[in-house]
């Protein structure tokens, strides 16, 4: 049975994230319902991550089984045709091996969270990105978002409903840098707990402020070492969160 590796771009907003949910519109149930229309097959579309309610992605990667050999632009196509109006768009569809899984093959994977630091309200980003109002030191968010890196027990960052058997991770990459009125988060894992990304970024929002609500490296370090979820500072808004790549 041909297996084809999708890669996909969406817009989460509308959606109640990647995991189908009865009488729930999400990123997952749209594609296996257009991969119905194409081939007239009932099969699930597997994804690399399951994103939450109103994360975006620019490089999701997902798997589907269909029993017919397609041209891989009609794949394409067809299946984005069969998409609309949702936002969502397979940006290529390739041929891959029975041994491919998009979950389980997957060796990293890359998010990016966007924060705009202004006192304005958003206009055209609502929904895209997190608003800061109170200035944030980049630099400082950086020096502590290195607390992290490394292989811990990250349970402090973990949402209390999640899956995972362990709450140890390894994790690559945490930096943070500013383009002008804007803060980007960069995080790079081979797997990440649920909500670890946004709670990471949330508290490492707080080491960046001065004055009340202000944190430190060692503030985020005792936080890291009590795991306990409790010991977490804000979880930031789905909004600015963005499934980049999917390294294989």
């Amino acid at each position: 049975m041909p297996r084809y590796k999708l890669l996909i771009e969406y817009d989460g907003a509308p959606f109640c994230g990647w995991q189908t949910q009865a009488d729930q519109v999400t990123v997952q149930g749209v594609l296996t319902n257009a991969v119905k229309a194409l081939s007239g097959e009932d099969v699930l579309v597997q994804g690399a991550g399951r994103t939450d309610a109103g994360v975006h992605a620019r490089g999701q990667v997902a798997h589907v089984d269909m029993t017919r050999e397609w041209r891989l632009d009609t794949v394409r196509d067809a299946l984005n045709a069969h998409l609309r109006p949702h936002p969502v768009a397979v940006l290529s569809a390739e041929r891959v091996g029975d041994d491919f899984n998009a979950r389980t093959s997957a060796i990293r994977r890359h998010y990016f969270y966007r924060i705009v630091n202004r006192r304005p309200d958003l206009t055209f980003d609502v929904k895209y990105a997190w608003r800061v109002a109170r200035p944030l030191d980049a630099e400082a968010m950086h020096t502590a978002a290195q607390r992290l890196v490394g292989k811990h027990d990250f349970t402090t960052f973990r949402s209390t409903e999640c899956q995972a058997k362990s709450p140890d991770k390894t994790l690559d990459r945490l930096d943070v840098t500013r383009i002008g009125d804007e803060v980007h988060v960069f995080a790079s894992a081979r797997s990440f707990l649920h909500n670890q990304v946004r709670s990471m970024v949330g508290t490492l929002m707080s080491t960046g402020l001065t004055g009340p609500g202000a944190w430190t490296a060692d503030d985020l370090t005792h936080a890291l070492e009590a795991r306990d979820r409790t010991a977490c500072g804000q979880v930031a808004p789905p909004d600015g969160l963005y499934l980049m790549k999917v390294d294989y």
